[in-house]
C-alpha cells in the first residue's frame, strides 16, 4: 500500500460523502457511518423515528454509486418468499412442456433497504437475516448467489412498539453498525424545509460504480493492525462481559450478556476504515474507540437493574473504553 492509494481512498470517500450531502441535510456521523459499513462488507442498522431521510439516504447513495437499489416494506403478512423469490411454472416456448423458472426476489440488488424491519414477523427476518449473512438464498433445495457488492440497511422505529416483532440478539449481531438517527435541529430543519418544499431538485451525479468499491473494500482489508491495537478490541469486547478480567464496575452490575466475537471484527474492520480516513496507514487506538459504540451498542445487553436505572448501552461501552484508554496510555507511557 502506497501513499497515492490512500489518498485516493480518502478522496473517493469524501466525494460520496459531498454528493449525498447535496440531499440529506445534516447527519454527517450517520452517512459516515453507513459508509464505513458498506466499505467494511458489513450490514447496518438505523434506528430513529419517521421522517428523518433514513430511505431518502440509502436511495440516494445507490444513484451515487451507480448501484441497483431495491426496497423492501416489512409488514406482519410478509412472507420469506417475498424476499427471497420462489419458483414459478412457466411454458417453454420451444416445446411447450411446463417447468419450474427461479422468479428472484428484491432481494437480489446491489443495496437492500429492509425498511421497518421489526414489523416482520420472525421467520421473516430470518430469512433475511440468512441472506445478510451467507450471501446467498436456498429456494427448494438450491442456492442462489446474490449479487456482490451486497449492502443491507436495515431500519426500525424504536417509539411505535405495538404489532412489531423485536429483533432478537443473536440477529441483531449480524449488523456491523447500529446508528442511532436523531432529529434534526432548528438550522438542518429549516433547510430541509428550503429544499423539498422550493421548485429547485438537487441534481447528484454517479460517483463510483461497484467495481471501484470492490477495489477501495480490497484496500480497507490491506490496512495492517499491530497486535497492540488488535489486544486493545480483544480487551474491550472481553470487557462487556460480566466478572472477565477487564469487565468495568459498570458492566459487572448493570450488563446481562455481552458481545460476541463478531463485535472484534466490526471494531478492526470499521478501525481500517477510520485510519484510511485520516491519511494513515496503520490503525490506531483512537480508531478503535471511535467506533466503538456504534459497534458495540447492540451487542451489550443490559439486566433487569441496567433496564430499571435507564442505563444506555452507550455509557456502558464509553465507560470500558475510557477506561481501557488510560490503562493503555499508562503502558505505553
Amino acid at each position: 500500500m502506497d501513499e497515492t492509494t490512500v489518498t485516493q481512498f480518502k478522496n473517493d470517500f469524501a466525494r460520496v460523502r459531498a454528493e449525498v450531502g447535496k440531499v440529506i441535510v445534516g447527519h454527517a456521523d450517520i452517512v459516515d457511518g453507513v459508509l464505513i459499513c458498506l466499505l467494511s462488507e458489513g450490514h447496518a442498522l438505523l434506528e430513529g423515528v419517521p421522517g428523518l431521510g433514513k430511505t431518502l439516504l440509502v436511495r440516494t447513495l445507490a444513484q451515487v454509486l451507480e448501484l441497483n437499489f431495491n426496497r423492501i416494506q416489512f409488514t406482519p403478512d410478509l412472507m420469506p418468499a417475498d424476499i427471497t423469490g420462489t419458483n414459478i411454472l412457466m411454458e417453454d416456448e420451444q416445446t411447450g412442456r411446463k417447468i419450474f423458472q427461479f422468479q428472484p426476489g428484491p432481494v437480489f440488488a446491489n443495496i437492500v433497504l429492509a425498511d421497518e424491519i421489526n414489523r416482520a414477523t420472525p421467520k421473516t427476518q430470518s430469512a433475511m437475516l440468512e441472506a445478510m449473512q451467507e450471501h446467498h438464498v436456498t429456494v427448494a433445495g438450491k442456492q442462489y448467489r446474490l449479487v456482490e457488492p451486497f449492502f443491507v440497511l436495515a431500519t426500525q422505529n424504536p417509539i411505535e412498539m405495538e404489532g412489531t416483532y423485536p429483533l432478537p440478539e443473536a440477529q441483531l449481531d449480524r449488523f456491523l453498525f447500529k446508528l442511532i438517527v436523531p432529529s434534526p435541529t432548528m438550522a438542518e430543519l429549516a433547510a430541509i424545509v428550503d429544499r423539498t418544499t422550493g421548485t429547485e431538485t438537487p441534481q447528484i451525479s454517479k460517483v463510483l460504480n461497484g467495481e471501484q468499491l470492490m477495489a477501495m473494500r480490497a484496500v480497507a482489508r490491506e490496512v495492517p493492525v499491530s497486535s497492540l491495537v488488535r489486544d486493545f478490541a480483544v480487551r474491550i469486547i472481553l470487557a462487556t462481559h460480566p466478572r472477565s478480567e477487564t469487565a468495568t464496575d459498570m458492566v459487572n452490575q448493570f450488563v446481562r450478556f455481552g458481545s460476541s466475537p463478531r463485535g472484534a471484527q466490526a471494531l478492526i474492520k470499521a478501525a481500517k476504515i477510520r485510519a484510511l480516513l485520516d491519511g494513515r496507514y496503520n490503525v490506531a487506538l483512537e480508531d478503535v474507540s471511535a467506533v466503538a459504540p456504534a459497534a458495540l451498542r447492540h451487542r451489550v445487553l443490559l439486566n433487569f437493574e441496567g433496564e430499571a436505572e435507564g442505563i444506555a448501552s452507550d455509557a456502558v461501552v464509553r465507560d470500558i473504553v475510557a477506561k481501557l484508554s488510560a490503562r493503555a496510555a499508562a503502558v505505553t507511557v
